[in-house]
């Protein structure tokens, strides 16, 4: 035995060691499944489950538009993973319901389902990640394939389903300004789809949306043409340079701070951005800038590795501070008070535990 593995031998205790060898072996098992999941959720398996009565492989497959083969391998994948139910007698598969209220589209819990496919994404780009750790550089947008694809999805959820029953209220009278017309915008709007949510709602008023990925403001665009929309404008920008006056009453941002260039110096612009009297609404992740304060956080462990391998290095990759993913709500309000706004406040909302919701006023 070398020194090695005799040092290991007693540095140990072995039942904590085969326990925790045990989770390891979970959790591995897990994030197979995670990919399965994001297979099946673009695939729309979850979907053709949640129509169908106890079914068979082909008849799943069928329903689905996909080949049988696969289909089954698959549906072993989720039996054994304990999200499908399988009846051996009948060799019939079935999603339960109240698994397919957190797996489906339009699902009453969320559809975490459109999660699963950052750990598929995570295992896409892992080559190209490590790369970054030896060298200390950073990444672009473009590096991550279908990743506005993915956020659309989660805007789709978190934001425009919620817009003016939860988040629109959250600053008193907005509503009825937006009925007036008032001219709004969306920094970091991706494909836009709560800005079109908004400019469908509020013909009145006049919406702006700028993002740094031509691809996603190209989708924007066309889905604004084909609504028919002439109160709506989406533009490439890089918003490092934004240096826009007095132009707006109302700015928001979804998810899109933290992995700027600089959150601070752009909270600043957005804010000389306003008009007097104009409000900012910031989405950003909650998570608090202390580790030791997110251990219990929702899914803190996942924010922190899509954290590692996409929102640090692509703030690396502009040139930027790397502060990633969970940057702190504490970090976003200083930054938000010391841009000069008369006041913040803070909310977390039912439907959305992940993310705070920063409303800040300009006098």
């Amino acid at each position: 035995m070398n020194q090695t593995a005799q040092k290991l031998d007693t540095a140990y205790d072995p039942e904590r060691a085969q326990a925790f060898a045990d989770r390891i072996a979970q959790l591995i098992n897990d994030g197979a499944v995670a990919v399965m999941i994001s297979l099946g959720h673009r695939a729309g398996l979850f979907e053709a489950l949640a129509s169908l009565p106890p079914s068979d492989s082909h008849t799943i497959a069928r329903r689905a538009g996909l080949a049988e083969r696969y289909v089954r391998e698959w549906l072993a994948a989720l039996v054994t993973g304990g999200i499908v139910d399988y009846d051996p007698a009948t060799r019939r598969y079935a999603l339960p319901g109240e698994h397919g209220a957190c797996l489906t589209r339009d699902a009453p819990l969320g559809n975490l389902a459109v999660y699963a496919q950052h750990v598929a994404l995570m295992g896409q780009v892992q080559d190209h990640i490590l790369e970054r750790f030896r060298s200390g550089d950073g990444t672009r947008y473009e590096d991550y394939p279908c990743f506005h694809h993915m956020m659309a999805e989660d805007s789709g959820q978190t934001v425009v389903a919620q817009l003016f029953e939860q988040i629109l209220p959250l600053v008193p009278g907005l509503r009825e300004r937006l009925e007036r017309g008032i001219a709004v915008l969306d920094a970091g709007c991706g494909r836009g789809e709560a800005l079109i949510a908004l400019a469908r709602h509020f013909p009145e008023s006049r919406f702006t949306g700028y993002d740094l990925c031509s691809d996603a403001i190209e989708d924007a665009a066309r889905a604004a043409r084909d609504a028919g929309l002439d109160n709506l404008s989406f533009g490439v920008r890089d918003l490092t340079d934004f240096d826009e006056q007095a132009r707006y009453d109302l700015v928001t941002s979804f998810d899109a701070v933290h992995d700027q260039k600089a959150p601070a110096d752009l909270i600043r612009r957005l804010h000389r951005s306003l008009r007097s009297q104009g409000t900012y609404l910031m989405q950003d992740i909650g998570g608090s800038a202390q580790l030791e304060n997110n251990l219990d956080f929702p899914m803190a462990a996942f924010l922190y590795a899509i954290s590692c391998v996409h929102c640090t290095p692509v703030s690396l990759g502009q040139g930027g501070e790397g502060l990633g993913t969970m940057w702190g709500w504490e970090t976003a309000e200083a930054m938000l008070m010391d841009a000069g706004f008369d006041r913040v406040t803070r909310h977390v909302l039912p439907h959305d535990p992940m993310n705070v919701w920063f409303v800040s006023h300009k006098g």
